[in-house]
């Protein structure tokens, strides 16, 4: 065959001088986002967290671009009156208040859940990963936001990257 590949692909039309793909934005932000914490941003931001009960929520405004994303450990708190963002009823209305202080509106918001493994044992019915992942359902049902995506659930933990400037998330359990 003359020519070799570059004859084929030109021959295909697809082009053989564009300049490599920027997976990032330039001012991309990466942040790693530790068990009872939240993070929000309308600016380009990675952010990475691992998953085993423990449950993500991102949430996304499409028009704003604002993003965010917080890390919870139990459904409930204790009683204590412990306002930190370790329990799902803090952590939801932290992650609200920012994303709305940013810009965003609560019409247009998009949600996603991750996590809520059973990792300690066996599965069954009342064990804190699935109780995490019903605290995050309700709570956004309450507030009328859609979840657009969700892996939750199982036996494996799960490393999750959300990109703020997007609202895109990858998994991979772990």
């Amino acid at each position: 065959m003359s020519g070799g590949i570059n004859a084929l692909l030109a021959s295909s039309g697809v082009p053989t001088d564009e300049k490599p793909v920027e997976l990032f934005p330039k001012t991309t932000r990466v942040v790693y986002l530790h068990a009872g914490n939240l993070y929000v941003s309308r600016e380009s931001s990675q952010v990475v967290t691992i998953l085993g009960s423990c449950v993500a929520v991102c949430l996304w405004d499409r028009l704003t671009h604002v993003g965010g994303i917080n890390h919870y450990m139990l459904p409930n708190d204790i009683g204590i009156q412990a306002a930190t963002a370790r329990f799902a009823n803090f952590a939801m209305s932290e992650l609200l208040r920012q994303v709305l202080a940013l810009g965003a509106e609560t019409r247009r918001l998009e949600a996603k859940i991750f996590g809520g493994a059973c990792v300690l044992g066996s599965v069954h019915v009342g064990d804190l990963g699935s109780k995490n992942v019903e605290a995050a359902r309700e709570r956004l049902s309450q507030e009328r936001i859609k979840i657009v995506a969700e892996d939750v659930g199982g036996k494996r933990g799960r490393k999750l990257v959300y990109r703020t400037w997007d609202g895109s998330a990858l998994v991979k359990q772990v």
